[in-house]
């Protein structure tokens, strides 16, 4: 309790040090306030641990001197009240001991908690100089960071080496006695001589643009010179044509043929110029002629939309029926020009693509008839008889361009006025209109936007110029490849050139014993081949073929689709195999996976550039991986005797997976088959 609760009420004895005080109340009020201020002198004197003995004693003390008021008055003697008081004396006693100890203990408290808190103001004032020393290191570690990362301009200065610079620096600017010790001072004469050396380079470069103006006004000089010497040589070029014929001289030929090129229509012209100008450049072996009758072509005027605004002898007659009215107008409406353009691309053996370049006037189109000429009779394959045919030869130069529609949308407005339903059943005696022929001839036609006239663009046709020449020559002898190809093919031999024997083992006992061309229809028909008719892999625009691979009693047969763009693009196969049954992709997965041997991993096959062997190089892998299916298949033991297909081919695991695939890959040069 605090001393305010003492001030409430007048205490009768007062105890200091353990002996009794007695007083009036003010006196009593001042010795208390002087008992707060020695109790507090006292608690340091005191030894808390004696305090807590006395205070169980007194409490102990308490309890008996109760527990005996308790008793005598339960006795109800009236002697006992002498003893009931003196209890009761020495029970107040007992009180204001504890009341003692009670304010040491607040005071106790109070010193504590000051201490505390002064321990605490000291530990913050600390704390607070540590981040103060922290925050200075930090700020200090930054400006060394700085100092240290600071770049000066002349490190990016390439300045000349040391050796150079003691070498031809003068010895008041290198100061080799001082430089040599101190770095700083080196790098000050470095820079030093730097200076000196560009001030010396500025004065030359002034020096130089000097002599660069002088230079450049003796060239105009020149120039005017050479401006008014070209009227002198085309005078002296045109009385030099007297001697140009005696002599016969190329010059005059190559100017009758541009003298004949004048009458030309704009698109074959454009074509001419521009084959004309690669051959001279880049393609020696490129002729470009122009055919046809030049009188014809002379007297050509433009032909009247309607046909019967034509000319008419006056001489009565018949007037012609609808029938021969509608003829007539087709054959005005696909009328060529007289002229056309020859091109021949001569392959390194000799063997020689005719291209001939017509223009059909009224369509505003240009059409391309091609012949191959061979320098050596080539072997008659059957199976061959597409390849180098002039309706299929060239079809697909670019992807998508079969040449069987007109490429310019106006002329299908131009076909309802006569009834032609589509210019595809002309292209034989027309010749196809392929795009790319159009973009030699400088055309283009927009789609969005048809157009009646379509200007020929020089830059369009030198723009295509370089790959046509190089995708008609590549198609001539992947075509020739082919047809060599076909011809040993047809009597059972698949050719292997020694450059791709390695991708084969030694010994292939399979082999090829049919090679034939199909047509679409037949093709679309097999049950097997629906899966790459759904995937547009197969068009009536490829080529196809049907081969047949047999081993005893097995017979596997291959439909191959041949797409145009060979070898760039690669044969599809589709598998069928006749052996205790039929099985293809869908109802056996060993089928799948050697179609995927020969249609997905083609690339191994491609062979020696520029992979003219693709195909041969496929049958035969497929010869291979017959011999594996076969020879890898579980021996049926309810058959007796020998196994039909012994296993020759060493192979590391016959099936794996749950799909029991078998080990159709060939590793060379170890010889055994594994799984891909």
């Amino acid at each position: 309790m605090s001393s305010d609760s003492s001030k409430k009420r007048k205490p009768k004895v007062i105890r200091t040090d353990g002996g009794p005080q007695e007083g009036k109340r003010g006196k009593a009020d001042a010795d208390q306030d002087v008992r707060y201020y020695s109790e507090e002198c006292e608690v340091d004197l005191r030894d808390p641990i004696k305090d807590y003995e006395l205070y169980r004693e007194t409490c102990q003390e308490l309890q008996r001197l109760m527990a005996e008021i308790q008793e005598l008055k339960s006795r109800g003697i009236k002697d006992n009240a002498s003893e009931i008081d003196e209890r009761r004396i020495q029970s107040c006693v007992h009180f204001m001991t504890l009341k003692k100890l009670n304010r040491l203990a607040h005071i106790r408290l109070k010193k504590g908690r000051d201490q505390t808190h002064e321990a605490k103001q000291k530990v913050d004032a600390y704390h607070l100089q540590l981040q103060n020393l922290l925050y200075e290191v930090m700020h200090l570690q930054k400006e060394i960071t700085k100092c240290l990362e600071f770049k000066s301009k002349h490190e990016e200065i390439e300045l000349v080496s040391l050796e150079e610079f003691y070498k031809e620096a003068p010895p008041e600017i290198s100061r080799p006695a001082i430089t040599l010790s101190e770095p700083h001072q080196q790098t000050l004469a470095r820079l030093d001589w730097e200076l000196e050396q560009r001030k010396r380079l500025a004065e030359k470069y002034k020096e130089c643009l000097t002599s660069k103006e002088k230079i450049l006004k003796e060239i105009e000089v020149k120039k005017e010179y050479l401006s008014s010497l070209q009227p002198r040589l085309n005078s002296i070029m045109q009385a030099s044509l007297p001697v140009q014929e005696y002599l016969f001289m190329p010059f005059d030929q190559a100017h009758k043929q541009y003298e004949t090129a004048r009458h030309l229509p704009p698109p074959l012209y454009v074509l001419f110029v521009q084959a004309s100008a690669y051959g001279q450049a880049c393609d020696k072996k490129l002729v470009v002629a122009i055919e046809g009758s030049v009188e014809e072509a002379k007297a050509l005027y433009k032909p009247p939309e309607d046909s019967q605004a034509l000319f008419h002898p006056p001489q009565k007659r018949r007037r012609p029926t609808l029938g021969v009215q509608l003829d007539d107008k087709r054959k005005e409406m696909l009328k060529r020009h007289p002229l056309s353009v020859t091109v021949d691309l001569k392959c390194k053996d000799e063997n020689v693509l005719h291209l001939t370049f017509y223009y059909l006037m009224n369509l505003n189109v240009m059409t391309v008839k091609a012949k191959v000429t061979t320098a050596v009779e080539m072997t008659t394959a059957i199976s061959a008889g597409d390849l180098l045919s002039p309706d299929s030869l060239l079809n697909c130069l670019y992807p998508g361009d079969h040449g069987r529609k007109t490429p310019n949308p106006a002329n299908q407005f131009q076909f309802d006025k006569v009834g032609i339903l589509t210019l595809s059943d002309y292209v034989t005696e027309l010749g196809h209109p392929y795009v790319w022929v159009q973009k030699l001839g400088g055309l283009h036609f927009p789609k969005d936007q048809p157009q009646h006239t379509v200007a020929a663009d020089n830059s369009l046709s030198a723009s295509h110029m370089e790959l046509t020449v190089k995708l008609l020559r590549t198609r001539l002898q992947s075509r020739l490849a082919l047809h060599k190809q076909f011809a040993s093919l047809e009597h059972g031999v698949v050719p292997v050139s020694s450059e791709c024997q390695h991708l084969f083992p030694t010994k292939i006992v399979s082999r090829l014993v049919k090679w034939a061309a199909i047509p679409y229809e037949d093709y679309a028909e097999l049950p097997y081949t629906k899966d790459v008719i759904e995937a547009s892999l197969a068009e009536d625009t490829h080529l196809y073929y049907m081969a047949l691979i047999e081993r005893g009693t097995a017979k596997l047969q291959a439909a191959v689709v041949l797409n145009p763009g060979y070898s760039t693009l690669p044969p599809v196969f589709s598998l069928c195999l006749n052996w205790k049954g039929e099985r293809t992709s869908s109802n056996d997965d060993n089928i799948r996976a050697m179609e995927s041997e020969v249609n997905v991993n083609y690339k191994e096959l491609w062979g020696p550039k520029p992979g003219y062997q693709l195909l041969t190089n496929q049958l035969q892998r497929l010869c291979m991986v017959l011999d594996v299916y076969l020879e890898t298949e579980p021996h049926d033991t309810s058959v007796e005797g020998p196994k039909e297909f012994p296993q020759e081919k060493m192979c590391l695991r016959l099936v794996r997976g749950p799909m029991r695939l078998k080990p159709f890959k060939f590793n060379y040069p170890q010889g055994f088959f594994s799984h891909r």
